[in-house]
């Protein structure tokens, strides 16, 4: 095992009180590649300590997808089934916890052509329209968590010996599972990030200005009534979770027509399999009017084409060099860490939750104030080690947010 049981045990209450905050009576679901059973057991068995009433357990597996892309049709790839729908708004229905085990080879798919993957997934996010909605709208207490396995480390380390351990070691060390008290320090890290937070939403900017020496020159227009975010966020229940584990971000909306500018990619992004990188995208009046891409160009074209949103910006966050991702210099080809790395932006849906009462409006009244709407929300990372980030208030006033890729306030 690559995670011993100290760590095992850590993992899993960090998973369970940090993560999703399970609740006494309250049920679990758990997606985990099936290789890392003993991953999912050691959750299963903590989350009954903290009083779950019942954990249920999905398989994932990347062998048998790819088995699936081969042989069978798009038509057929397609067509998502009732019950899996079904099964997946029930979770909301009764108020379940929802753990998400994310640890893709992003070699999985090598050979199987992008069209075909991409039609699946549009397909899936179709299908799982309402679903997606209430994981966005917090109706759900939800979390994203990685475990090492063996084909993702032999991307992410491909001289090493032992890639797999390391790999592990990485996510210990992310994830602050080599302290005494986990718990202790995410709290610690998440009142950091609040602090950062207040003082955003205090100045109420108008707009972010990202520029680099690698030729990003970005205005990001912000949201009307916009709200930053920290890791902390309240479900519909009341009760408090983390999304994201790890997390060092904190992010709001940016306003859907207010974009100007050209922004160049700042690490290779992997999506659905497949990879991007030495990317750049142009806007004009929010909306992608060039982009390119050195690598994975047909995966980028597709995703800005999925639907009206995926050429426009849902999201904006601001991530000093200094958080423990990335000082370790590594990258995961894995969005989760990588976006926590590096300043970035998202195509695609809006959070509601970054909207002041984003909650209670409908699409429409979102859309009027600027925020973006998608069956989409990909993550792109933009900041480099030399990103200055300014953000101008609505009286013009210019106040330095990043400086030479580290938070100055």
């Amino acid at each position: 095992a690559m995670f011993e049981q100290k760590i095992l045990e850590r993992f899993s209450e960090v998973v369970l009180k940090i993560g999703v905050n399970i609740q006494k009576n309250q049920g679990l679901e758990i997606i985990c590649p099936v290789e890392k059973s003993q991953v999912a057991l050691a959750i299963t068995k903590k989350a009954y300590q903290l009083g779950a009433s019942i954990v249920r357990v999905r398989w994932s597996c990347e062998g048998l997808d790819k088995l699936n892309y081969t042989n069978a049709t798009t038509k057929e790839l397609c067509d998502i089934p009732k019950w899996l729908v079904e099964s997946k708004n029930d979770l909301v229905k009764r108020n379940f916890c929802y753990v998400a085990i994310s640890s893709e080879n992003p070699k999985a798919f090598d050979g199987i052509p992008a069209e075909k993957i991409s039609a699946v997934n549009v397909a899936k996010s179709k299908a799982m329209k309402k679903f997606f909605e209430n994981v966005t709208t917090n109706k759900i207490r939800w979390c994203v968590v990685s475990v090492p396995t063996k084909e993702w480390a032999k991307v992410v380390f491909p001289q090493s010996k032992n890639a797999e351990q390391d790999l592990a070691n990485a996510i210990i060390m992310n994830m602050r599972l080599d302290k005494e008290d986990p718990i202790a320090e995410w709290n610690k890290h998440v009142e950091q990030l609040d602090s950062h937070v207040r003082f955003l939403n205090e100045n109420n900017f108008e707009y972010l200005e990202f520029t680099n020496k690698s030729g990003t020159n970005l205005k990001v227009g912000l949201c009307q009534d916009h709200v930053w975010q920290s890791a902390k966020e309240l479900a519909w229940d009341g009760v408090s979770f983390i999304a994201n584990l790890p997390t060092e971000e904190v992010f709001t909306a940016p306003h859907r027509l207010k974009v100007e500018g050209t922004v160049k990619g700042a690490k290779p992004l992997c999506i659905n399999g497949q990879i991007i990188d030495r990317f750049s995208l142009t806007f004009k009046k929010g909306k992608i009017v060039d982009f390119s891409a050195e690598v994975g160009y047909d995966a980028l074209k597709s995703l800005i084409h999925t639907d009206s949103g995926t050429c426009r910006l849902g999201e904006v966050a601001l991530i000093g060099k200094n958080s423990p991702i990335a000082k370790s210099g590594i990258l995961f080809y894995n969005t989760l860490f990588d976006e926590n790395a590096s300043c970035h932006v998202a195509l695609g849906k809006a959070y509601p939750t970054t909207v002041k009462n984003g909650n209670s409006l409908s699409i429409k009244q979102l859309t009027m104030l600027g925020a973006n709407n998608s069956i989409e929300h990909e993550d792109l990372m933009i900041g480099t080690p030399d990103v200055n980030v300014v953000g101008i208030t609505h009286n013009g006033k210019r106040i330095q947010l990043l400086e030479d890729g580290d938070w100055v306030i």
